[in-house]
């Protein structure tokens, strides 16, 4: 991972989301191109997949064949069975100690490029925002006026639409839509 998710307060599964996206639509957009490309393959080699695939079906029927005669005649060899079994496993799990490491190395490169994605403007905001949310004071509670105050607002109110009455009413025309 990158400085820059250590610091920040997304985690680095959504980076990795953001780049996995970003992949796909890129990929998305060569899609037309690889259609039109295996389209024309596909309308020119269709002759030849048959010649093909009938070669590979005698092939294969001669090799089962040969297969079979050969399981008939040999004998059973345990030993060297269970030597083949032991070597397979190793390299199973050699093979998937790769895989394991590989998957990690492209987990990074996916939260890398989604911190690219996602960019440091949108960083530097929330960390403002957070900013000004955690420095701003809570509202003060309101209380009531006294009663004195309250009867004076009210005689204001009361006057004014009385000062309105005695100019003629203007007429306006409804907005044009």
């Amino acid at each position: 991972m990158t400085e820059q998710s250590k610091s920040t307060r997304i985690p680095a599964p959504l980076y990795a989301a953001a780049g996995a996206g970003d992949l796909a639509y890129q990929q998305l957009r060569k899609l037309p191109g690889v259609v039109t490309e295996l389209s024309e393959k596909a309308a020119a080699g269709s002759v030849d997949l048959r010649a093909k695939a009938v070669a590979t079906l005698r092939a294969a029927n001669t090799t089962a064949v040969t297969l079979r005669d050969k399981a008939a005649t040999t004998d059973f060899d345990a030993d060297r069975l269970r030597a083949a079994a032991k070597r397979n496993a190793a390299a199973l799990a050699a093979g998937a100690q790769v895989v394991q490491d590989r998957a990690v190395a492209f987990y990074g490169t996916l939260v890398a490029h989604g911190e690219r994605v996602v960019g440091t403007g949108v960083v530097r905001t929330a960390d403002a925002v957070n900013a000004d949310i955690e420095a701003t004071e809570p509202p003060a509670e309101v209380t009531a006026a006294p009663a004195a105050e309250a009867t004076e607002a009210a005689e204001a109110t009361e006057a004014k639409p009385a000062a309105k009455a005695t100019r003629p009413a203007k007429r306006t025309r409804p907005a044009a839509k």
